[in-house]
């Protein structure tokens, strides 16, 4: 298995973090072709909102956790535990979940949008905490 430092896992994070904010705003944006202007709208406005609030109530706090988590490792880990062992269940939940909702009409693209955006937002806000970290550290 591979060994890599804790401030490694910590980079990796955020990468990730980073990296799925970005891609689901993209998914968002794809689908502004099918929304009036007003939609457009609702889906950025609304999006920005949600978004501010799972940052502050909910990644925010989940980020520090699990940086507080990874310094407490020991120098050399394996870089698969950059996040706790149940969080990967719970990952491959929410990509299925995203999955069907993107490829099912169950929910309109014009209510998804503001769900992409916002927690797409939170998670690219949140990343940075990971990314100051190391910053600071260095």
């Amino acid at each position: 298995m591979l060994k890599v430092h804790k401030n490694i896992l910590i980079l990796v994070a955020g990468l990730m973090w980073t990296g799925v904010g970005i891609l689901l705003n993209y998914f968002a944006k794809r689908w502004f072709h099918l929304f009036s202007q007003n939609e457009i709208m609702f889906a950025i406005i609304g999006g920005i909102v949600l978004g501010a609030l799972i940052a502050y109530f909910g990644f925010g706090p989940l980020a520090q956790r699990n940086i507080d988590r990874i310094v407490k490792y020991p120098e050399r880990v394996s870089i698969f535990m950059f996040q706790r062992k149940k969080m990967y269940f719970i990952v491959i939940f929410m990509i299925s979940l995203g999955i069907f909702m993107r490829k099912t009409s169950l929910i309109p693209k014009n209510l998804l949008a503001p769900m992409y955006i916002g927690i797409g937002l939170a998670l690219f806000v949140s990343s940075f905490k990971y990314h100051v970290f190391l910053l600071k550290k260095n």
